[in-house]
């Protein structure tokens, strides 16, 4: 094999992010990690400026002016990145300069993501987090709802006994209180049968969501949206994906007071980790609030059932939606800081777009 066919496999088997700048500070290059790590491939991005394809372009285009001018290897350690297309993230960048194969200067530049291995670690965690969580809830509901049921029969057995309406009253309370704490159980547990795979168009779903919201909340919050149309059909339950994506929204409603923005953007991340485990193509869904945002202490525990941060609030919803997501093999992330929140729903896309 003829050393620049190895050299172009290398590159695009490499796991740091490699670029290459022109001297006019516009991509020519780009691998394969590169285009995970933009959100863009190679054929959208290259002949894009640094300043198009990074929000913050200040400290990389003021880098690659200092490498070409010096010719020497530079580096720049924490940088942190703000994509159109993808989230924050902060990274290590060395700049190389080099020439074309026409003797123009350019710059190879590195780009390695530092909070990568965090990240894993952080979701591995989430999903095992939630897997003990989900056992340890069923477990507790089957072991309360047995005697619910018993609790419930007494208490319709004593009310054929009883001739006073004064004191049946009570018995229909206990037996009010014996369903509603059924219902909680259920909720608890979630559906028992498998879940009903098919192709799924996520933005029909999202848009079905946003109505019934938009229609609880009484026209007040407003609805921004930012969809992949390339984003193929997800292979999922409907009923589940939507009852997920309507608790994230309800949350999301709640937090608002149903009174200001919720943004749903959609995008296809490549070569995408949920956890340890690899996937070709991942949907990634946010769906922003501008809402106060969420007490750091609060966001750490906000996935486990019975947490809630609204005194009206069950604890259940978010919990559930996590349990309903993962049957799906994805996960569902928060991050938030005041005027803005960010519930991201990571789905592996699986089927013919894959071979």
């Amino acid at each position: 094999m003829h050393s620049e066919a190895v050299a172009a496999r290398l590159l695009e088997n490499m796991g740091t992010a490699v670029l290459v700048f022109d001297s006019r500070m516009q991509l020519t290059y780009l691998n394969h990690a590169g285009e995970v790590m933009l959100a863009h491939s190679a054929r959208h991005a290259c002949g894009r400026s640094v300043r198009e394809l990074v929000k913050n372009a200040e400290v990389l285009a003021d880098q690659l002016a200092a490498a070409l001018a010096s010719e020497q290897v530079l580096s720049h350690r924490g940088c942190l990145l703000e994509l159109p297309d993808a989230p924050k993230l902060r990274v290590n960048c060395t700049f190389t300069s080099i020439t074309d194969d026409d003797g123009q200067p350019c710059v190879l530049v590195e780009l390695r993501q530092i909070d990568y291995q965090l990240r894993i670690e952080q979701e591995e965690h989430l999903i095992t987090q939630q897997q003990a969580t989900h056992e340890l809830v069923r477990g507790l509901a089957h072991e309360i709802k047995n005697p619910l049921g018993g609790l419930r029969g007494a208490a319709q057995l004593l009310e054929r006994e009883i001739k006073d309406d004064e004191l049946r009253e009570y018995t229909q309370i206990i037996i009010g209180e014996a369903d509603r704490l059924r219902a909680l159980m259920d909720s608890m547990l979630g559906p028992n049968s498998l879940p009903k795979i098919q192709a799924v168009n996520i933005h029909e779903v999202l848009e079905r969501v946003r109505g019934l919201v938009q229609a609880e909340a009484g026209g007040k919050l407003r609805f921004h949206h930012d969809y992949d149309p390339s984003l193929p059909d997800l292979q999922a339950d409907p009923d589940l994906l939507m009852q997920a994506v309507l608790n994230i929204m309800r949350n999301a409603a709640q937090a608002l007071g149903n009174d200001g923005d919720i943004t749903v953007r959609t995008r296809i991340q490549r070569n995408f980790n949920i956890g340890i485990r690899k996937h070709r193509l991942v949907a990634r869904i946010d769906i922003t609030d501008n809402g106060p945002g969420i007490d750091e202490v609060l966001r750490k525990q906000i996935f486990y059932p019975m947490i809630t941060g609204r005194s009206d609030g069950t604890g259940l919803g978010l919990s559930i939606a996590q349990a309903l997501i993962s049957r799906h093999q994805g996960l569902i992330e928060c991050s938030s800081e005041p005027g803005e929140t960010v519930f991201t729903i990571l789905l592996p896309l699986k089927g013919k777009h894959e071979s």
